[in-house]
Protein backbone atom coordinates (compact mmCIF):
# COMPACT_ATOMS: atom_id res chain seq x y z
CA UNK A 1 0.00 0.00 0.00
CA UNK A 2 3.09 2.12 1.09
CA UNK A 3 4.19 1.86 -2.16
CA UNK A 4 0.93 2.38 -4.06
CA UNK A 5 0.95 5.77 -2.91
CA UNK A 6 4.35 6.87 -3.58
CA UNK A 7 3.51 5.36 -7.13
CA UNK A 8 -0.06 7.43 -6.73
CA UNK A 9 1.89 10.57 -5.91
CA UNK A 10 4.71 10.65 -8.16
CA UNK A 11 2.38 10.01 -11.39
CA UNK A 12 -0.62 12.66 -10.59
CA UNK A 13 2.97 15.17 -10.41
CA UNK A 14 4.37 13.83 -13.82
CA UNK A 15 0.59 13.83 -15.09
CA UNK A 16 -0.49 17.22 -14.13
CA UNK A 17 2.85 18.99 -15.34
CA UNK A 18 2.20 17.29 -18.71
CA UNK A 19 -1.30 16.92 -19.13
CA UNK A 20 -2.63 19.75 -21.18
CA UNK A 21 -6.10 19.97 -23.14
CA UNK A 22 -5.01 19.06 -26.46
CA UNK A 23 -8.03 19.72 -28.02
CA UNK A 24 -8.66 23.15 -27.00
CA UNK A 25 -5.39 25.11 -28.50
CA UNK A 26 -3.83 24.92 -31.81
CA UNK A 27 -0.73 22.92 -32.69
CA UNK A 28 1.93 25.54 -32.02
CA UNK A 29 0.76 26.50 -29.21
CA UNK A 30 0.62 22.68 -27.73
CA UNK A 31 4.45 22.43 -29.10
CA UNK A 32 5.21 25.08 -26.74
CA UNK A 33 3.89 24.49 -24.38
CA UNK A 34 4.90 20.71 -24.35
CA UNK A 35 8.53 22.24 -24.81
CA UNK A 36 8.14 24.09 -21.69
CA UNK A 37 6.67 21.49 -19.38
CA UNK A 38 9.99 19.03 -20.52
CA UNK A 39 12.32 21.95 -20.50
CA UNK A 40 11.05 22.36 -16.97
CA UNK A 41 10.77 18.78 -16.27
CA UNK A 42 14.46 18.53 -17.01
CA UNK A 43 15.40 21.06 -14.37
CA UNK A 44 13.89 19.75 -11.54
CA UNK A 45 14.91 15.68 -12.48
CA UNK A 46 18.51 17.28 -12.57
Amino acid sequence: MKSLQKFASVHASFHNHFSSERHLVDRETYKQHRAAALAEWKILVI
